[in-house]
């Protein structure tokens, strides 16, 4: 038996070897999972925004629904009503579809169905409504339109320092005065 013994342990040995490196060389990599970053957001219902210069509100907005990243400083609203307020007592009534502001630059945008209506009878539509808190201007985007009294402007983009008050129109910018304005 002796002479069968030590071929068979060579072998068994070589049959143990072959499973070991059979069994370490045939284990799956492991991937790691990657979740999608996320970052911490904070929902709410029903919340106000707004923002103070001097004890003088200068906006404020509602929303049905309110949606807070935390890591990137950003708010988005779906559903919103603004108030824009003038130094000279005026308000800005802002009803859109959705918005977004950045806490970092203090900047409000809105868009989808973007209605606009000043307290001195201004009325003014357009796709995006843009609020530049560093510069202070607040701009109606694409298909801009604006009547008030027996005036009617339209263009690509009207953009005012003084809640509309006061005009810039750009882009196949078009100016009807001296009728009824729609």
């Amino acid at each position: 038996m002796e002479k069968y013994q030590k071929p068979l342990m060579g072998v068994v040995a070589a049959a143990v070897i072959a499973i070991i490196v059979w069994a370490v060389v045939t284990v799956p990599e492991q991937r790691k999972i990657e979740e999608p970053d996320r970052g911490r957001v904070i929902s709410y219902d029903g919340n106000e925004l707004s923002e103070e210069k001097n004890g003088r509100k200068i906006w404020d907005l509602t929303a049905e629904h309110i949606d807070v990243d935390i890591d990137k400083q950003t708010t988005k609203m779906t559903k919103l009503k603004g108030h824009f307020y003038a130094e000279d007592g005026r308000i800005t009534e802002v009803t859109a579809d959705e918005g977004r502001y950045d806490e970092k630059t203090r900047d409000v945008v809105v868009s989808g169905n973007v209605t606009i209506s000043n307290s001195d009878g201004a009325k003014l539509t357009s796709k995006e409504l843009v609020w530049q808190a560093k510069e202070e201007v607040l701009t109606a985007k694409g298909e801009a339109r604006i009547s008030k009294d027996d005036m009617l402007a339209e263009g690509d983009k009207i953009e005012s320092r003084d809640g509309f008050n006061k005009i810039k129109i750009s882009g196949k910018a078009h100016l009807v005065k001296g009728g009824k304005s729609e």
